[in-house]
């Protein structure tokens, strides 16, 4: 018996979770992937925004691996939470575009990095990072 590779096992998870949630909208009408589900208005579409953003951010920006990705949603002056939805000039195309990048750009960290690698929030208050 041989013992597991803790990397894989966190790319088998981690895919898992990622095609969980694209499959969610399998079959789904453009209203029904934009439609508010809360009262925030955070939709499905938003929510697969929000995920590959934090990808992004988390096993990129981290780790001092930026990954080039336009994410105006997270400006100064952007609306609060506006990487929780789909606006009218986003694309489901574009959405899933950006969390396919956002998944290469994330196992390409895996593999580049130990899983001890050391991270640091850039938002996160200093002392917390």
């Amino acid at each position: 018996m041989t013992g597991s590779d803790p990397k894989a096992d966190l790319r088998r998870y981690l895919q898992a979770g990622r095609g969980a949630l694209v499959w969610k909208m399998d079959g789904l009408s453009e209203y029904d992937v934009r439609r508010p589900v809360t009262p925030t208005g955070t939709n499905l579409l938003g929510l697969v925004k929000h995920v590959a953003s934090m990808e992004l951010v988390y096993f990129g920006d981290t780790f001092g691996r930026p990954s080039g990705e336009a994410m105006p949603w997270f400006e100064e002056g952007a609306e609060i939470n506006a990487d929780m939805w789909a606006t009218a000039d986003e694309s489901r195309e574009q959405i899933l575009g950006l969390y396919h990048r956002a998944w290469k750009h994330s196992d390409v960290t895996l593999d580049a990095l130990a899983l001890d690698a050391i991270g640091r929030v850039p938002h996160w208050p200093d002392g917390t990072r």
